[in-house]
Formats: structure tokens, C-alpha cells, sequence
């Protein structure tokens, strides 16, 4: 079963929906056969390389707040988050590109398949919410990317060009044609889209209905005469 996620490595309810699944898929039981795979989607595709306001500051400006508005709504966010056992510093946060931080995402798939390619993804998920670090900040990828497994050769060469930006924007536009709006958009076995960070509970019944899907189960019209172990009836 492929479980395929689009998200931002800057959007608090991705970090959410993430642990969301990974708590429905421990309690599934054909969790061994399940296969989760991150695909990159950008919440601000012009947001700037270099920080120059902090994510509260974008929020108040966005929405019409004040900072202390925003930062109510930061707090909401921060408790749902805390469910999950997630500590977030969303209030330390920067406004910043996440292009790069995408690129790495892809080079762990190439470089070590779906496991390594989670590893990164919660690395830098983690760096930005947890740690409040800049994503943006090539030093900062560069240690996120190698404590996660990357290989640094490989992290420099890809910093240091935009190979793998095409896959970037590639991701996004198959997000669009499956007419996701948001994320964290999650498409199971290419046939079951779950948009948002939802329950667990809805998850868990997504899994088990495309597993019956892909795994029928046999008719069987009973009744008539046969053999068996014990002979045949005559």
C-alpha cells in the first residue's frame, strides 16, 4: 500500500496530520505492507530565502490581525499540536523559502528510498517547529541533512545548484490535478484522498477500506456436493 503525502515543512498542521498517520498505521494490521512516501508542496512558493519577519508577523499582516491576534491563533495551534506530543515554538518561528528543504526531501528518496526520505522530512519538520531553526538557511539544511543520513557530498552539490526543482514543482502540479487545495493532502494507492490533518480515526478507516480494495475477499457459493478429507458423501 502506497501512502503518498503532499505538505510543507513550514505547515503546523502537516506536522500534525503526519503523526496522525503514523499513529493510524502503527495500529494497522497490514502495517508492515504500507509504504508512505513525501511529496513537496509549497504554502508560499514567493516567500523569501533570506528571513526578513518572523511567522507571526506574516500572520498578522495576512489575515488583518494584530501580532497578539496572530499570536492567539499560533496558541491554538500549539495545543493541538501538544496532543500529538508536539512542542511547538511557532511564536520563534521565521517567514522563509522551503524550496531547498523540498530539494533535500527528494534526494533522500533517491539516495536511500521512502525510509531515508521520513528520516529528512522529520528532521526538518522538527528543525522548524521544535527548534524554531531557519530552513532556509543553507548551513542549517546542510546539518538537519547530514544528521538525518544524507550523504554530505551529495547534500553540498544540490545546495550548491537547483537540481531537483523541477520534482518540486512537478509535486505540486499533481496536487493541483488531484484538486487538493491545501495540506497536508494524503492519496492512498492513488484512489483515496484524505485532505487535512484528520483523526485518527479517519485514517485508520481509509487504510482498511483500500486494503479490501486491493485485497477482495473470495465469494464462495456453498452447498453442493463434494469430497473432503473424510471422503465423499454418497
Amino acid at each position: 500500500m502506497l501512502i503518498e503525502v503532499w505538505s510543507d515543512v513550514v505547515c503546523p498542521w502537516c506536522y500534525i496530520g503526519k503523526r496522525r498517520l503514523e499513529t493510524a498505521v502503527a495500529q494497522f494490521e497490514h502495517r508492515d505492507a504500507v509504504e508512505v512516501r513525501w511529496r513537496s508542496y509549497q504554502l508560499d512558493p514567493g516567500a523569501p530565502t533570506e528571513p526578513t519577519e518572523s511567522t507571526t508577523t506574516m500572520l498578522a499582516r495576512k489575515y488583518g490581525q494584530t501580532p497578539a491576534g496572530a499570536r492567539q491563533m499560533q496558541d491554538r495551534v500549539e495545543a493541538v499540536a501538544a496532543e500529538e506530543g508536539l512542542l511547538y515554538r511557532l511564536s520563534e518561528t521565521l517567514h522563509v523559502n522551503t524550496v531547498d528543504a523540498h530539494r533535500l526531501i527528494h534526494l533522500a528518496l533517491r539516495q536511500g528510498g521512502t525510509e531515508l526520505q521520513g528520516r529528512v522530512k522529520e528532521a526538518l519538520l522538527a528543525a522548524y517547529f521544535v527548534q524554531a531553526r531557519n530552513v532556509a538557511d543553507h548551513a542549517v539544511l546542510r546539518e538537519v541533512a547530514l544528521g538525518a543520513g544524507l550523504d554530505a557530498a551529495a547534500v553540498d552539490d544540490l545546495l550548491a545548484g537547483d537540481e531537483l526543482t523541477q520534482e518540486v514543482w512537478s509535486d505540486a502540479e499533481q496536487a493541483q490535478a488531484y484538486g487538493a487545495t491545501g495540506v497536508p493532502f494524503f492519496v492512498v494507492d492513488q484512489k483515496y484522498g484524505v485532505s487535512g490533518a484528520q483523526p485518527v480515526e479517519v485514517f485508520s478507516q481509509v487504510l482498511e477500506r483500500a486494503w479490501a480494495d486491493a485485497h477482495p475477499a473470495l465469494q464462495v457459493v456453498g452447498g453442493g456436493e463434494e469430497c473432503g478429507p473424510d471422503g465423499c458423501a454418497i
